[in-house]
């Protein structure tokens, strides 16, 4: 039986919900736009925000561990995977706003925050800006902005994709044009799960999804004038690329930080140790 949810602002839902593979998938109208989020289990509301090259189902062998004592509620990030892909929002404060309208279409008035690579700093803004909607928050494999601390994993400078992505607008999609997809796959090349490969490429083959990217200098300086989420109960996981880069920033600016390594993983540790991973963030996020 199809699954209702209602938005508890202006907005409303798109009731075209279905459910595939035990997941509920709801294409829902947060913060103006549409959002597809896959959900499931029961219990206390837990929100899983995704990368690039990703979708939501980065999360596919982590979620249903999590899912045996929480809600999971996860979205693909705004100009991402099935979300509408919206000429502006790319700033922070939107997509942190997105995810907040996310948690009030599934009835959440507060949930633990899980987030990877470019979900990590909209996790953070959300955290910043609606510190009373996350009970905690686990970051892992990403940045925060520009903040201190993270010298060492930039030494050489950030990766060279990141200009690249950056640039003026179009100019990479220019230059890849008919190369989508095996551009991409650089990017997934030690994925050893073959479906979330082939999703992923699915996914991006005709939207690299770089407004984020580009929208990087200014969310760097968003963060900068931003008060810190200090009293946020945070765990920053280390995987096999940022590694303890993360912790190194939050380590200043936060009172209640746990750290925690996952041995054995690169960088999308959800696909790479989801077991270690749920046995990790599940006594964390367990209600206090």
């Amino acid at each position: 039986m199809a699954r209702r949810c209602r938005l508890t602002g202006g907005d409303a839902v798109s009731y075209g919900d279905h459910v595939t593979n035990g997941y509920h998938h709801d294409r829902v109208l947060a913060n103006g736009i549409y959002h597809h989020v896959a959900s499931c289990g029961d219990g206390p509301p837990l929100l899983l925000l995704h990368g690039w090259p990703h979708t939501w189902f980065v999360w596919h062998r982590v979620a249903p561990l999590l899912a045996r004592h929480h809600r999971v509620i996860i979205p693909d990030l705004r100009g991402l995977g099935e979300s509408d892909r919206s000429a502006a929002g790319y700033d922070l404060d939107t997509l942190a706003g997105d995810a907040a309208a996310v948690l009030d279409a599934f009835g959440a008035r507060d949930a633990a925050v899980v987030a990877m690579d470019l979900g990590v700093a909209v996790a953070w803004m959300l955290a910043a800006r609606h510190r009373l909607r996350v009970r905690a928050l686990v970051l892992m494999e990403g940045l925060v902005g520009r903040l201190p601390g993270a010298e060492q994993f930039l030494a050489n400078g950030p990766p060279w994709w990141w200009g690249f992505h950056a640039a003026a607008p179009a100019l990479a999609e220019t230059v890849l044009a008919g190369n989508f997809a095996a551009y991409v796959g650089w990017f997934l090349r030690d994925l050893t799960d073959e479906t979330a490969r082939e999703t992923f490429l699915h996914a991006y083959r005709d939207n690299l999804g770089l407004a984020h990217y580009r929208a990087m200098p200014g969310n760097a300086a968003l963060v900068a004038a931003t008060d810190p989420p200090t009293d946020v109960p945070t765990l920053a996981i280390s995987g096999g690329v940022v590694g303890d880069a993360l912790a190194g920033q939050l380590a200043p600016i936060s009172r209640a930080l746990t750290t925690a390594r996952i041995p054995h993983c690169g960088h999308v540790i959800p696909l790479d140790q989801p077991d270690a991973l749920a046995a990790c963030i599940s006594p964390f996020i367990a209600p206090r």
